[in-house]
């Protein structure tokens, strides 16, 4: 039986990611998460349900040198991982000098050093046998230039050209590379007040997590290069290249107002 690894599993888009990886492809789980009793609570949860072997492992993935602790334990306990989903991420609202250096920090770590070691260490191995999949989460937001998410577009947009790069790396070695670029998703990352998320959703402005989870391991399994849910957001991402000045101005003056 495959083992998957996902990060950010005990909640969310990551949470999904697993739950639909033990109902729909009977794949073994390394669950990775910095919420210890939540993670341990979804490995039984889904353990029991599904009869898949799930193993929660507690870890900080914002550290320096966790990806190194992840594989060093794979390593440890002859775990072959044969799916890597990087979907561990955080997201705030605010100015950059409004924001403190250790949130600052962990967005990076999270979203471009720790995702890319992994890719390295579990990639070459992948490599090595020669088949495997990883799939890497980034968002439309790479694609945008908006005052606020400075930090989380540019992490964003790394992980967007970074996969798609590694994708003509690894397809002649037989491993997929698949990124998705999905547009609102209907979870707590964003803060938004329940009121604007069933809005949001009502008004397909943002999707529920299984649906896009279900896309995402689709298009992962087929070893595409890249996937967007939702053909709204096909339509807008010119738009959000192109976004005039004034327009930007605007919007970043009144959108704190949807926030918690």
């Amino acid at each position: 039986m495959s083992l998957a690894l996902v990060t950010g599993a005990s909640s969310g888009i990551g949470l999904q990611y697993a739950t639909a990886l033990a109902r729909d492809y009977h794949t073994d789980l390394l669950l990775i998460s910095n919420q210890e009793q939540e993670q341990i609570a979804v490995a039984q949860q889904l353990s029991y349900t599904y009869g898949v072997k799930t193993i929660p492992l507690y870890m900080n993935l914002a550290e320096q040198n966790a990806a190194e602790k992840v594989y060093d334990y794979c390593k440890e306990n002859g775990l072959e991982v044969d799916i890597l989903i990087n979907n561990a991420g955080i997201f705030f609202f605010n100015p950059l000098i409004g924001t403190s250096m250790l949130r600052f920090e962990t967005m990076l770590m999270l979203h471009v050093v720790t995702m890319a070691k992994l890719c390295r260490l579990f990639g070459e191995d992948m490599c090595r046998r020669g088949n495997g999949y990883i799939l890497n989460m980034s968002s439309m937001s790479a694609w945008m230039a908006y005052p606020g998410i400075q930090t989380y577009n540019a992490t964003k947009a790394f992980i967007y050209n970074f996969s798609k790069s590694l994708w003509y790396e690894f397809r002649p070695k037989g491993v997929g590379i698949t990124v998705m670029t999905p547009g609102a998703v209907d979870t707590a990352l964003f803060g938004l007040a329940p009121k604007w998320r069933k809005i949001a959703v009502r008004l397909t402005v943002s999707i529920p997590p299984e649906k896009l989870v279900v896309k995402a391991l689709k298009r992962m399994f087929e070893k595409k290069k890249w996937g967007m849910p939702g053909l709204l957001n096909h339509l807008a991402t010119p738009l959000l290249k192109h976004t005039p000045d004034w327009l930007v101005n605007l919007t970043y003056r009144w959108v704190g107002q949807f926030q918690k």
